[in-house]
């Protein structure tokens, strides 16, 4: 069982990674954010994407997100857990907290938000968007570690790379969303329809422009709380992983069977060459 993460760079130096090498996955939906970090940590294989590719290249609105899923399924993952700067919308939520994401509301625009289309069509809930088995892992790790983590919290997706207006700000949280980040839809919808286990953490970096006795967010602001997190992000990444790694339930997760009724096109109808793309993120089901 191979245990993905996706991320920021800072998140894969882990201490007690080996054998470690960079490894290309080629995917028919286009190129990745970029190679794919491949290692163990204590003889638990793990496979890493760097969201927007060493050296921070891509915007949000231009991450290719279905290459990215597709490369993962390829490369054998089945477990991805997710890690992501955002801000907070509530004062609770304060610069430093992890909040361990169970909804979603979807603001961005133009994203290509799934594998399905004209030729093979397929309908996924989205009802529950993560797995809770292996969410309840991290949460499990955090509360050892004594790290500050909030279980369960909506993610608003903003398209960006602007960050909100103060009145989008105090809409957003007129919705009861949580944070705000850019990065995290459609990956979640993707991962779910690759029937991958799926999990966010999302890492609060500033107080959105909301908060009155707070500044707006800034660049050096997030740059200088994405650091300390990122140290946080790689010790729960070490108390987890073997947890995560040994749960017999793991391949028996509903979340590994998410394609079972969810095709509608007729098999005589479906376009072969739609099939052929489909090969990683849905062989289990299309034969």
């Amino acid at each position: 069982m191979t245990i993905g993460l996706i991320g920021g760079s800072g998140v894969y130096d882990l201490p007690g990674l080996r054998h470690t090498r960079w490894m290309k996955v080629s995917s028919p939906f286009g190129e990745p954010s970029d190679e794919l970090f491949c290692g163990e940590l204590e003889g638990q294989p793990l496979v890493f994407l760097p969201r927007h590719g060493r050296g921070h290249r891509l915007p949000p609105g231009h991450i290719n997100y279905r290459a990215n899923i597709d490369a993962l399924k390829r490369a054998g993952v089945t477990q991805l857990i997710s890690f992501s700067a955002v801000g907070s919308l509530r004062a609770h939520l304060a610069p430093g907290t992890f909040v361990l994401v169970d909804q979603f509301i979807d603001r961005t625009v133009g994203r290509a938000s799934t594998f399905f289309g004209p030729g093979c069509v397929a309908h996924v809930s989205m009802a529950r968007p993560v797995c809770a088995r292996l969410g309840g892992h991290l949460a499990q790790a955090a509360d050892g570690l004594g790290l500050a983590l909030a279980r369960g919290g909506t993610y608003l997706a903003m398209e960006g790379p602007q960050f909100s207006t103060l009145a989008e700000s105090e809409l957003y949280r007129s919705w009861n969303a949580d944070v705000i980040g850019m990065t995290n839809l459609p990956e979640a919808k993707l991962a779910r329809e690759a029937e991958l286990c799926y999990a966010s953490v999302a890492m609060v970096t500033d107080y959105d422009c909301w908060h009155p006795d707070h500044e707006d967010v800034t660049v050096t602001q997030i740059i200088a709380l994405l650091t300390a997190n990122a140290e946080r992000a790689r010790t729960l990444i070490r108390a987890a992983i073997p947890v995560v790694g040994a749960d017999a339930q793991a391949p028996h997760c509903a979340c590994r069977r998410t394609l079972d009724h969810a095709l509608v096109t007729a098999p005589e109808a479906r376009d072969p060459d739609i099939l052929t793309r489909l090969d990683a993120v849905a062989g289990r089901v299309l034969g």
